[in-house]
């Protein structure tokens, strides 16, 4: 149904036999055992709950996990994740090790779970794992809870290069560097010496205020400002969060070609703060969205909260705009899926298409000017009917074609990781 179909700023919906097709969309991150602890971290521990309260339910969580656990949590995930239209996943991999921190007989053991887990259910995977060796910008050594996450340059590097034999059609392997408080200068230059070329890398950056003041504190320099001056940063990279930034950080992402991946459910789920998007699409910036810690799994919902996030902040209306396209949904698609590509590793993909709902209320009468407005602006209803990636439809009629097995095995592995 979609040979030869092309995605340019001429149009990027076209209308087929059986509905209004749009191009599939990337998740540029995801951590993918958090769906399973979705919801379980709203009950307020202090006052001063944010994402450092946060994150001790999310190492509560990561310790009941093993290779089995992982990939019926990340099937479910990535279901979710092709029924709503992303046909893309850049998965951002730390949990190497059992809990204890010692290394699983096959040392990848937890990395081919979700290799695994992206081939059963059909979404493309950009797997990123996890190079993560500090607890802090001080240097101090990795936390009780941390050590199933921490590798050496040498040991992850070994892992980087044993996975890139599984790549395929389907499957890219590139970087990720946790953080900069996780990853010494040293170690950082060392890894990047050592990568292909081609491969990609990822970083949280920039994500808490806390995080901003001591990367200043000890390296003298914010966390953007001091990557942009102490690493190749340019178009294979892609920057997480990225939220708290000055105006000349802005402008040195954008120059750089590096892609920012705003997480705009997750972001606002632990009160990180708002992406200042006006300024960084006036510098021109690239840009994606991830669902992060999957308290929603939902292009739309991402891209209607980092419009809404900008309304709410500014106190006018239609803020994603960019010159010659006044309409609010195209550009935030256009921008989503033309960055894709830099970020993942793909080629772009004419093949993974999302077919919308014909029957659906919210699209009676609709036109190429304003189906995608309608898409996203509309309201909660799944308007996405077929999904199609690598050629393959792995959605029919709004359910994943495997659904009904995925999500039993799914509650099972529930029961078990909540002692049930």
């Amino acid at each position: 149904m979609n040979e030869g179909m092309t995605w340019t700023t001429e149009g990027w919906q076209q209308r087929g036999s059986a509905g209004w097709i749009l191009p599939g969309i990337a998740n540029l991150h995801s951590h993918a055992f958090q769906r399973a602890m979705a919801g379980m971290a709203e009950r307020q521990t202090n006052p001063e709950d944010s994402f450092w309260t946060w994150r001790e339910t999310m190492y509560r969580m990561a310790a009941r996990f093993d290779p089995e656990s992982l990939q019926a949590v990340a099937e479910q995930l990535y279901v979710e994740m092709l029924e709503s239209g992303y046909t893309t996943v850049c998965e951002f991999h730390y949990l190497h090790h059992a809990p204890d921190g010692r290394p699983y007989a096959d040392s990848a053991a937890m990395s081919r779970a979700l290799i695994a887990a992206a081939r059963s259910t059909g979404i493309r995977m950009t797997l990123l794992p996890v190079l993560y060796m500090t607890g802090g910008f001080d240097g101090r050594a990795l936390g009780e809870r941390q050590r199933r996450f921490g590798h050496s340059v040498e040991a992850y590097l070994r892992l980087f290069e044993s996975l890139r034999e599984e790549e395929d059609e389907t499957l890219r392997i590139g970087c990720a560097l946790h953080s900069l408080r996780a990853v010494p200068p040293e170690a950082m230059r060392e890894t990047l010496a050592a990568l292909p070329e081609e491969a990609r890398v990822h970083i949280h950056i920039a994500e808490q205020i806390g995080e901003v003041q001591d990367c200043a504190a000890i390296r003298g320099a914010r966390p953007v400002e001091w990557l942009l001056a102490n690493a190749p940063v340019d178009r294979r990279w892609t920057l997480v969060h990225a939220t708290h930034l000055t105006p000349a950080e802005i402008r040195g992402i954008a120059r750089s070609g590096a892609t920012v991946a705003i997480c705009p459910t997750t972001e606002a789920n632990l009160g990180d703060g708002l992406f200042p998007l006006r300024e960084y699409l006036n510098a021109n910036g690239a840009w994606g969205v991830g669902s992060d810690s999957h308290i929603s799994v939902s292009p739309v919902e991402e891209l209607r909260w980092l419009e809404y996030g900008q309304r709410l902040n500014t106190r006018h209306r239609n803020i994603a705009v960019r010159e010659g396209s006044p309409s609010v949904g195209e550009t935030l698609l256009r921008d989503a899926v033309s960055s894709a590509a830099d970020a993942t590793g793909f080629a772009p993909a004419d093949e993974d298409a999302v077919t919308l709902d014909d029957r659906a209320p919210q699209l009676a009468g609709a036109a190429a000017d304003d189906v995608i407005d309608r898409w996203i602006f509309s309201g909660n209803r799944n308007l996405v009917d077929r999904v199609e990636v690598a050629g393959r439809a792995v959605v029919e009629s709004g359910r994943h074609v495997d659904a009904e097995r995925i999500a039993s095995n799914y509650r099972r592995t529930m029961r078990v990781l909540m002692g049930d």
